[in-house]
Order: C-alpha cells, then structure tokens, then sequence
C-alpha cells in the first residue's frame, strides 16, 4: 500500500457524510444503526467460523472453486 493511500481519507469522509445523510442528520441514530450493522457481521463471522471449524466449505466458497476449474 502507498504512503498516499494510507493518508488518503476521503473514502471514509464519505462514507460518513453518506451514513450520516440516511439517518437524517442524527448522529446518535447513524451510531446506532452502525453498531448494530457491526454485530451482524460480528454474528455472521462467527457463524463461518464455526462452520469452518466443523468442517463445512461455505457454499460461496464452493462455487468460486467450481467457477475457477472450469474456466482452467
């Protein structure tokens, strides 16, 4: 990664600005909703991690493989 992109923080200002403009301006209300965006992905992470763990190939997994031997 360049030097610029690491100081490169216009993507994140506008993803704020754009967070901030669904919820009306409420700044309490954009936190809210990305707190709880974070624990569904937090959730859905250790869902595939267990899965993983058990044994289970996710099934997006399962079809990028297929897509990448048949195009081999």
């Amino acid at each position: 990664m360049s030097a610029t992109a690491l100081f490169d923080n216009s993507h994140y200002e506008q993803a704020c600005d754009q967070a901030i403009a669904m919820c009306d301006g409420n700044l309490r209300s954009t936190i809210k909703a990305l707190i709880m965006a974070n624990e569904y992905l937090e959730a859905e992470l250790e869902e595939l991690q267990a899965a993983i763990s058990a044994g289970c190939i996710p099934e997006i997994s399962c079809s990028k493989m297929r897509s990448k031997s048949s195009a081999a």
